[in-house]
């Protein structure tokens, strides 16, 4: 199990641009909603989580030490773990999760960013 960030915690260190908020949503949520920032490695369908992991974090996650916070949807979504600990796996030293997600984040009012902004 990856260590957890709360809201707060997440918040602040977005806000002092010190972490690299993963998105691991599937790609069409990730385009509709997302924390500002994010990008997006996609845990779902879980059993492609891996491969697509694999595919995707060299590019959008070029530094393997950058403090890394991965999130879905809420606390019973599986994706940000999948996804996380992938990147464990793979050699990222500094993993967290925000376990509640973007339900949560949305519902504190906090703001999210879309595809095109």
């Amino acid at each position: 199990m990856l260590p957890l960030v709360t809201r707060d915690q997440l918040k602040a260190e977005m806000d002092a641009g010190k972490v690299i908020v993963v998105d691991t949503m599937p790609t069409a949520y990730y385009e509709r909603e997302h924390l500002p920032g994010a990008v997006n490695i996609p845990g779902f369908p879980y059993e492609e989580a891996a491969r697509r992991t694999d595919e995707l974090a060299p590019t959008v996650l070029p530094d393997r030490t950058a403090p890394t916070v991965v999130y879905c949807a809420n606390v019973p979504c599986r994706n940000s773990e999948l996804v996380g600990a992938r990147l464990v796996s793979l050699g990222y030293t500094d993993v967290r999760k925000y376990r509640e997600g973007i339900e949560d984040w949305v519902a504190h009012g906090l703001p999210t960013q879309t595809a095109g902004d």
